[in-house]
């Protein structure tokens, strides 16, 4: 197998070039068919560098995929973390440059450890198993996955049949097909054709009804982030979902408010809870994101209800320096960044019942959790909806608050389940069983949103599995061009 000799300095630029198009396949500008283009380009790059180019390559990849795609991160540290410029700029290529290491450690290994045998397939499984890495590692960060742009492409079947990494590697496959196709090894057409018409014959529908639609009001309050916490910010969000709790109450069976919604404790929002479950028709619910404390030194970020409610919800997985500081003995007191303007949360436990709302099972996935796709497949499992309560205040006017909506849909996709997404200035959205868009509100207001949702009963192949089968068959396929060890090699 021969490669046309590249200069690595060009190699290194088409990586970079690559994470660029990655982002762009991403919300809001949804250019789902670059996914191939980005990854046939780092392949093409690869071939005739040793490892330690590799993970350069695979690093300048990041840099251009996070610098573009994660640039909020600078939005919440200087916006909302009282950061100033030098040093929120500082801390934003920071977070870049130390992502990019993901990318960089997967190309390294891949060229340390595969020849090129079969190497259109050992690459695209190669890249699945390093977004799996990035899922988990150091608490994960599955965000700009190259699955994640194909809600509403071609290839969204596949998506309740193995979920955003099986995406993630048809699209990678895609990509390095192109590019053996492009040497003129014109079999390559055949799997790619195969990979994308295979859609046409699956399923469009794998959950039925389970009951009557319910009318739900998604209360969006638009409140200013940086006075929320102090006794005018309490005092605003308090009056303000009364308000408008008591002017849709009537006519809805689920009310919801986002995350954290009362900037208050839950012993210390009793009064106005149940202020507001007098306005409650007669077998509706409200659900409200809200945080909790119990005995000494424990806080949870939490979902509870009122009414016709039974059951809470605390959240699992918790975001570093956002809801807990790593390594706080050293970093607290640093910066203000590092000063959380709350306690410290503490991750509730695992396998939680779903909550009980209106008649309806819902399984919860609060803000950052709902990019874990394996995370939300386990509350689709014994639920008839989904709910998430978010608080993208933080994003600003950024792009994070739109590829965190598309993640949401994609979940929805998977797991066939209707998802009511609850925010505190944006995206508040209801999503269909097959991850579209019905209705949502607009940003940076303060509105409610009034949607139908449908619970829904039983369970994808995706539901039911998870991500397993593809992590497996991913490294299957890097297996098949393992190359056996050499007494010396060169780095």
């Amino acid at each position: 197998m021969t490669h046309s000799r590249l200069p690595p300095a060009l190699g290194y630029l088409a990586a970079l070039v690559a994470g660029v198009l990655t982002t762009l396949t991403a919300s809001p500008y949804e250019l789902w068919w670059l996914g191939p283009l980005a990854v046939g380009l780092v392949y093409w790059a690869i071939q005739p560098l040793r490892a330690r180019q590799a993970a350069l390559l695979g690093w300048c990849y990041g840099i251009g995929l996070f610098g573009s795609g994660a640039s909020w991160v600078y939005v919440s540290i200087h916006d909302y973390g009282y950061t100033g410029v030098p040093l929120a700029l500082f801390l934003t290529t920071l977070f870049v440059c130390t992502m990019a290491l993901f990318s960089a450690a997967t190309l390294w290994l891949y060229r340390l450890l595969c020849g090129p045998r079969l190497a259109f397939l050992t690459f695209a499984g190669a890249w699945v198993l390093g977004e799996w890495l990035r899922t988990w590692l150091f608490t994960g960060f599955p965000w700009l996955l190259l699955g994640n742009a194909h809600v509403d492409s071609p290839l969204a079947p596949w998506a309740p049949i193995g979920g955003v990494y099986l995406l993630s590697l048809i699209t990678a496959l895609s990509g390095t097909l192109g590019a053996e196709f492009l040497r003129r090894r014109w079999w390559a057409a055949v799997p790619i054709v195969a990979l994308w018409l295979a859609p046409l014959a699956l399923p469009v529908q794998w959950t039925v009804p389970a009951g009557e639609p319910l009318r739900v009001a998604l209360l969006q309050g638009n409140l200013d982030q940086l006075i929320k916490w102090t006794p005018e910010g309490q005092r605003t969000a308090a009056n303000t979902y009364l308000e408008m709790t008591r002017e849709h109450a009537d006519g809805a069976d689920l009310i919801v408010w986002p995350e954290a919604a009362l900037p208050m404790f839950e012993d210390e929002a009793e009064p106005l809870l149940a202020r507001a479950q007098v306005h409650l028709a007669p077998g509706s619910a409200l659900l409200t994101g809200i945080l909790q404390r119990e005995g000494r030194g424990l806080y949870y970020n939490s979902v509870i209800g009122v009414g016709n409610a039974e059951g809470e919800y605390r959240k699992e997985h918790l975001v570093p320096f956002g809801e807990y500081l790593p390594l706080e003995r050293w970093l607290r007191g640093t910066i203000a960044f590092f000063d959380l303007p709350m306690p410290a949360m503490t991750p509730g436990p695992s396998g939680q019942p779903p909550i009980r709302a209106a008649g309806t099972v819902i399984g919860n996935a609060i803000c950052y959790e709902i990019i874990y796709a394996d995370l939300v497949a386990e509350r689709a499992r014994n639920s008839e909806l989904l709910l998430t309560v978010s608080n993208d205040t933080w994003f600003g006017e950024s792009i994070g608050p739109l590829q965190h909506l598309q993640m949401a849909r994609l979940r929805a996709l998977e797991n066939g389940r209707y998802v009511v997404r609850a925010t505190s200035n944006g995206v508040t959205a209801m999503i269909d069983h097959q991850g579209r868009t019905v209705a949502s509100a607009p940003q940076f207001e303060t509105v409610t949103l009034l949607a139908e949702a449908v619970p829904m009963e039983g369970q994808t192949p995706f539901t039911r599995t998870g991500s397993w089968p593809t992590w497996l068959f991913s490294v299957l396929l890097v297996l098949l061009g393992l190359r056996l060890p050499r007494r010396q090699r060169r780095f």
